[in-house]
């Protein structure tokens, strides 16, 4: 893992985001989905749930499975961090939802989805609510797919329409910012 840590800041808010890890571009932006993928999200957010990237990075906690760049695979893609890495993490992540006690957990993308659920495909769990326990914490759990470009998942069928019914769970949640 590549230092610096990247942190969404401090948000008293009641929706809690969990990404996988940062990418290269977000240590040297200084916040998490500050890229590609990031564009993508907040024009999600815009577009379904009338929250711009501003009010979202103000209203939304953002953390992540892994705090710092886990690098570049071979192939040039980021490296998905291993289970040693979310193991060296995971007391951070713990710490913040015992801390926040978000009523809205969204976790982006199967490495984030996993630390709180087990299921097969994304199918079975995007587009639906959850109710979930994390280390004693309760909360309603909503999962995303990863937004980034290299995958098709949220651009085609029928992820497409399973991200729509997502979002709008997510907008009409009591704890999401209106």
């Amino acid at each position: 893992m590549h230092k610096p840590v990247v942190s969404g800041g401090a948000v008293a808010g009641r929706v809690m985001l969990v990404g996988q890890a940062p990418g290269v571009k977000e240590p040297q932006l200084g916040r998490p989905f500050a890229w590609t993928a990031g564009k993508t999200m907040f024009n999600w957010f815009q577009t379904h749930c009338g929250l711009g990237e501003a009010e979202f990075r103000s209203s939304v906690y953002m953390a992540a499975v892994c705090r710092c760049f886990p690098g570049k695979t071979a192939a040039g893609g980021d490296r998905v961090p291993d289970a040693a890495e979310i193991t060296a993490c995971s007391h951070w992540l713990e710490a913040e939802i015992k801390l926040l006690k978000p009523a809205l957990v969204i976790p982006v993308g199967k490495l984030a989805i996993l630390q709180f659920m087990e299921f097969d495909k994304l199918t079975d769990v995007i587009g639906k609510k959850f109710d979930a326990e994390f280390r004693g914490c309760r909360f309603d759990l909503i999962p995303l797919p990863h937004p980034s470009g290299a995958s098709p998942w949220h651009r085609m069928e029928p992820g497409k329409s399973l991200l729509e019914n997502a979002l709008g769970l997510i907008r009409r949640h009591p704890a999401f910012p209106k």
